[in-house]
This record gives C-alpha cells, sequence and structure tokens, in this order.
C-alpha cells in the first residue's frame, strides 16, 4: 500500500491520527480533566504516546524477527509497509504474528478516533460465534451482548482487541489454506 491509499487499514488510521495531531492541537483542558488552569500542550499527548506505542512495537517485533531489517521508517504510517517488508520472508508464525500485531492496532487507531461500531461490530464474539460485540472502553474490551455468553461468575464475555485480532488473522488464514 501507497501512502496515497485511501483503503481503511491499520496504516490509514494511524495516517489520520497523526494528521489529526498537527490540524487540530488541544487547546485547553477537556471534559472531565483537571479544572485547574494549566499551560495546554499544543497536541494530544495520549494520542502521540499511542502513535509512539505503536511503532515502537512493531519495530521491536520486526526487529526481533529480523535483526538485519533496514531502518525503520521516518513517517509513522509506513511502519506497515516497512514491516511487511521486513518479514517478508520469516516463518509463518512470525508473518502472523506481524499481522495479528497490524489488526489489533488498526482497531485501536479506530477506536482511538471513535469509530469503534465499524470495527468492532462485524466480528463475531470468540467464545459463542454470534455478532454484537459492543465496545466498553472503560474496560478496554469488547463485551458479547448475547444474554447466554456470560462467563462462570454470570458476567458478559469481555473480549481484547488481541483476541479479535488473533481471531480474525487466523481465520483469514484457515480460509487461504483451505482455498489454497
Amino acid at each position: 500500500m501507497n501512502n496515497g491509499d485511501t483503503t481503511d487499514s491499520a496504516a490509514s488510521r494511524l495516517r489520520h491520527l497523526t494528521t489529526y495531531l498537527r490540524e487540530h492541537p488541544a487547546t485547553g483542558p477537556a471534559v472531565g480533566h483537571n479544572p485547574n488552569p494549566v499551560a495546554s500542550t499544543p497536541l494530544s499527548l495520549g494520542t502521540l504516546s499511542h502513535v509512539d506505542a505503536s511503532v515502537r512495537e512493531l519495530t521491536d517485533l520486526v526487529r526481533k524477527a529480523n535483526p538485519a531489517a533496514g531502518p525503520a521508517p521516518s513517517r509513522a504510517d509506513g511502519i506497515y509497509d516497512w514491516a511487511r517488508e521486513q518479514t517478508e520472508h520469516a516463518p509463518d508464525a512470525v508473518r502472523q504474528r506481524r499481522e495479528t500485531a497490524e489488526y489489533r492496532q488498526y482497531l485501536e487507531h479506530a477506536i482511538r478516533a471513535g469509530d469503534w461500531r465499524k470495527v468492532i461490530r462485524p466480528h463475531r464474539c470468540p467464545e459463542c460465534r454470534t455478532f454484537g460485540l459492543m465496545w466498553q472502553g472503560d474496560m478496554q474490551r469488547a463485551l458479547c451482548t448475547n444474554t447466554d455468553c456470560t462467563d462462570p461468575d454470570g458476567f458478559s464475555t469481555a473480549v481484547t482487541l488481541a483476541r479479535i485480532a488473533h481471531e480474525h488473522i487466523a481465520g483469514r488464514q484457515s480460509k487461504k489454506t483451505s482455498a489454497g
């Protein structure tokens, strides 16, 4: 994918977050923050931290799999193409870990941008296989809305983004294997 690609991907979501950081700087305390007057930062430190952590995670994953990997790109959204290139000939398990991390980050980027419905709702609950996952930001988990899908204590099944991403990538891999 090139930098001009407009498809919905981890790179396009990360590009949106970094562009948003530059075009919509934080100008005052957000709702729910400390009302005491303090100097405002010119950007969202939480989003900046999220972008940095995303890039660092993929860079570390690639360097572990391929110590001879070339330099990481200077643009954050270029990290995904670079990671794919640097792990192209890695074992299947390494490529699957990279794909899973990229997909989880895609989900994280979309949620950070407030677009959880588009990216969480289309996934089936890994436990009961029904649709109806709802994002719970305070828990940082997706909850299954199927009233029969509960844990041993009777609470709704909670699913991490890592598990959703793993199930998604593993399902895609099994479709490739059965089609090939």
